[in-house]
């Protein structure tokens, strides 16, 4: 079978149970869904979903040999099954990162494989520089790392790539406030009604949801605009954008060299409008060691096929070698 006419259903492991699950506790606000799955003796995983906000999906536990691995998931702070969801309050990257340790501790895991895209990707950075010894080595998909050029393209820039959809989505607040379309956004997403803050979160996700793939996938807006997912992103992403991912400028780049000693491999779309690929070869300029792959025929989303293949090929050959160069 040629990699044109391979579907994601050819490239991904077969859908799986989870062997576990179960609620963390991590303060007196929030508590994060997590699982377990595939081999409890396997290669500990532990799979830093995007968003902010979005939270994990069966899907998540795919790209893992079932045989080789111990495949972990985690609904970050206000995301996927976790409470309260979409909430701000107590929610930043440092919390994020510890909330990783208190469940990596509970479960027994000494050590474990970091694989994240988009903004997993910034936050596996972040968790691998505070703690590479609990790391094994790092997978990641569609850079982000957090900055402010980043977080304007994707309010401003994106509309030279996709200008209807980005009329849409400038065009759901009112013309005197477009000049801060964050902000104004914010302040409809924190609202205390549902009338008020539904719509804009629907607006959000169905801006990003029109942009992350390569060729259009309506079902993927469909999805992404379900008020669930569309509320714990839409709040969630825009929290962490106005503080610019909790991270300090250059903070990512320059603290390569704390991890520069773990396997790494960086995927990363070609034709990605929602993380340029410019960041991942500057991820990969100031990072040697790791692997960079391009893939020619993709944007943005880990479930294009060019990207999935990838990262499916990656973590095989991390399962097989202990290396992912």
């Amino acid at each position: 079978m040629s990699r044109s006419t391979r579907t994601l259903d050819d490239i991904l492991y077969p859908p799986l149970e989870p062997l576990r699950s179960g609620h963390l506790q991590v303060d007196g606000r929030h508590s994060l869904y997590w699982e377990t799955s595939g081999n409890p003796a396997g290669i500990p995983v532990i799979f830093v979903h995007g968003g902010p906000g979005a939270g994990t999906s069966p899907r998540s536990r795919r790209y893992f040999d079932p045989a080789r691995y111990h495949i972990v998931l985690l609904d970050q702070r206000g995301s996927g099954q976790s409470t309260p969801l979409g909430d701000c309050q107590d929610n930043s990257t440092d919390r994020l990162i510890a909330d990783f340790e208190q469940l990596r501790e509970m479960l027994g895991i000494e050590r474990w494989l970091v694989f994240g895209g988009s903004w997993g990707s910034t936050l596996s950075l972040a968790y691998a520089q505070a703690h590479p010894q609990r790391c094994l080595g790092l997978v990641l998909r569609g850079i982000w790392l957090g900055t402010q050029e980043e977080i304007d393209w994707w309010l401003y820039g994106v509309r030279n790539i996709f200008p209807k959809e980005w009329e849409a989505f400038a065009g759901f607040i009112p013309e005197a406030e477009r000049g801060d379309l964050l902000s104004a956004y914010q302040r409809r997403l924190t609202h205390t009604d549902p009338a008020v803050y539904l719509p804009a979160a629907r607006a959000w996700a169905r801006y990003e949801g029109a942009c992350i793939y390569l060729r259009p996938q309506p079902e993927s807006v469909a999805a992404m605009t379900d008020d669930t997912a569309a509320l714990g992103m839409g709040r969630l992403e825009a929290h962490y954008f106005a503080h610019q991912a909790f991270l300090r400028p250059g903070q990512l780049l320059d603290g390569v060299p704390a991890i520069r000693h773990l396997p790494a491999i960086i995927v990363h779309g070609r034709y990605d409008v929602i993380c340029p690929v410019r960041y991942a070869h500057a991820l990969a300029d100031a990072w040697p060691q790791a692997r960079l792959v391009v893939v020619p025929d993709a944007g943005h989303s880990s479930y294009e096929p060019g990207i999935a293949a990838e990262l499916v090929a990656a973590t095989d050959r991390f399962a097989a070698t202990g290396r992912l160069v």
